[in-house]
């Protein structure tokens, strides 16, 4: 697994921030984060869903932190903190990596993110992480619902917002008013540091070009043996127009190389 970044000459500097519970503050917080619910989490659950970046133990683990810090230092280069994920087709594991990628920066202990499905039309998170009263995405970014209401807490700088249930005109809800409205009510509140969007596949619908707008970059996920190069390149293509594009995360490979003997 592996991101195909591109060169970048800006950089990011900021100045040393007060802390508050080990966290940086980034300007006034209204939220708690303690206050959001917990997510339960079912034992074993992480191993059979394969959300192998939760558990330090797992081997797997170190792909996705190395996804983690490549797209932590392009994030800091160009002052950029909303990425997209997102796949030619379905069946490429956008949502795996969205979940993983998620768990492996709640490791880094001075940043706050937010992972939140916005695969509208089939909503995978809240299934994968065994969430049986997941809120409304849809009454969330419509404005009929809280911050409070739509995410729960995974530890102290995680927090989830899923989706109980498909939503038919996905694309116009996406690119409406009241979206964009929620999504910045959500940096006020929450002041996160990455936000982490799991969009649905690019070339079934369009609702993954309704919503670039809204972020910074995309990382985009290709399946070995299933995605073909002119998949990749005609979504590369689209994407490239639109936002910008930090790599192809390469899934699902059969082969590895242990050559350095970890």
């Amino acid at each position: 697994m592996d991101v195909i970044a591109q060169e970048s000459t800006e950089h990011f500097a900021s100045g040393r921030l007060p802390k508050v519970g080990g966290l940086e503050m980034r300007g006034p917080v209204q939220i708690d984060w303690h206050s959001l619910s917990e997510l339960p989490i079912e034992r074993g659950l992480f191993a059979r869903n394969r959300i192998v970046a939760a558990d330090r133990k797992v081997p797997a683990h170190s792909a996705f932190d190395m996804l983690r810090t490549k797209l932590m230092q392009r994030l800091r280069q160009n002052n950029w903190k909303s990425v997209a994920i997102t796949s030619p087709t379905p069946g490429c594991g956008k949502t795996f990596v969205s979940l993983n990628l998620a768990f492996s920066f709640a490791h880094q202990n001075d940043c706050r993110t937010l992972l939140i499905d916005l695969d509208l039309r089939r909503p995978q998170v809240g299934k994968a992480l065994g969430m049986k009263d997941a809120a409304s995405m849809e009454a969330f970014l419509k404005g009929k619902s809280s911050v409070t209401d739509a995410f729960v807490r995974h530890g102290y700088n995680l927090a989830i917002a899923a989706n109980k249930q498909p939503v038919e005109f996905a694309a116009e809800l996406l690119q409406s008013s009241e979206a964009k409205d929620q999504l910045q009510r959500i940096q006020q509140v929450m002041a996160p540091d990455v936000i982490l969007f799991d969009l649905p596949p690019m070339l079934s619908n369009d609702d993954v070009l309704a919503f670039l707008p809204n972020v910074d970059c995309v990382i985009l996920v290709a399946a070995a043996e299933h995605t073909t190069l002119s998949e990749v390149d005609l979504c590369e293509q689209e994407l490239a127009a639109n936002t910008n594009v930090v790599g192809v995360v390469l899934n699902k490979c059969r082969y590895t190389i242990d050559k350095y003997g970890y």
